[in-house]
């Protein structure tokens, strides 16, 4: 898979899995399937109300998670704090 290198000399992925209007079964899945498959970058968001099944299937993976990067969006009236869920 391609990397980009940021600017702290971090490796990141150029291609990721998204989870936009997945269930949360579809999307537990989809990220072990995808993971299994070599990705290493997800995307959800809490619109997409899946980031707990995203957090499940990390953990089913077997990854381990300083390999994989997320990124999220948070609803905006939590642009001021935003606490973590744990899996």
């Amino acid at each position: 898979m391609m990397n980009f290198t940021l600017s702290n000399q971090v490796q990141i992925p150029a291609v990721g899995i998204g989870t936009f209007m997945m269930t949360p079964d579809q999307a537990e899945q989809a990220v072990v399937d995808a993971l299994a498959c070599g990705y290493r970058m997800i995307d959800t968001a809490q619109a997409y109300m899946n980031e707990r099944a995203v957090g499940r299937g990390i953990k089913r993976s077997g990854v381990a998670r300083e390999d994989i990067f997320i990124s999220t969006k948070i609803w905006v009236c939590r642009r001021r704090y935003y606490r973590g869920y744990a899996v």
